[in-house]
């Protein structure tokens, strides 16, 4: 993805990857094509391609757009990681809808495993251990409550998760 502050091209960026989203409810991301996330904007095929190269490129900036935010709010927040966690995915609960529906929930994974290590979140809980198993440990467990909560419909009240790990780690920590 090309980075611009220019208004024009926010917009732009904006529009294309509305469209792809909205394309990604009917279509399977697999048979989405460039043109088809052209025709759903007012923009040109160039205005496309002076943004991102690609729809993989399109996606991977909403996922990380998603993950930053998710960052920004972990390390800002409050709140308990846990809490940070429901906010997140409550909040992008279109995204992470669609990216389960595509069998694409995975690439949230690997963002996660990219943007986490190089900002370290979780700094102040690791202190002096050696954190590279720590923020794997970490991201694994984020990923598979995220994963777990998608996979059941995202029915399930995000206070009884809570409350149900938060007892769960009382027990394995007496």
């Amino acid at each position: 993805m090309n980075k611009s502050s220019n208004p024009s091209s926010i917009r732009s960026k904006k529009e294309i990857t509305d469209a792809l989203l909205k394309l990604m409810q009917d279509h399977p991301y697999s048979e989405i094509s460039v043109k088809q996330i052209v025709l759903e904007t007012p923009l040109e095929r160039k205005t496309f391609y002076n943004n991102f190269s690609s729809k993989d490129d399109v996606l991977d900036s909403i996922i990380t757009n998603a993950i930053h935010e998710y960052v920004v709010a972990l390390t800002s927040s409050p709140e308990g990681p846990l809490s940070v966690i429901f906010e997140f995915c409550d909040k992008n609960r279109y995204l992470l809808e669609l990216l389960h529906k595509n069998n694409l929930l995975y690439l949230l994974l690997l963002k996660l495993n990219v943007v986490i290590p190089d900002g370290n979140p979780f700094a102040q809980m690791i202190g002096d251990l050696d954190p590279d198993y720590l923020i794997a440990f970490n991201i694994g467990a984020i990923w598979n409550i995220i994963f777990k909560w998608v996979d059941r419909g995202m029915t399930d009240s995000p206070d009884e998760i809570k409350a149900t790990l938060e007892e769960y780690l009382k027990r394995i920590n007496p």
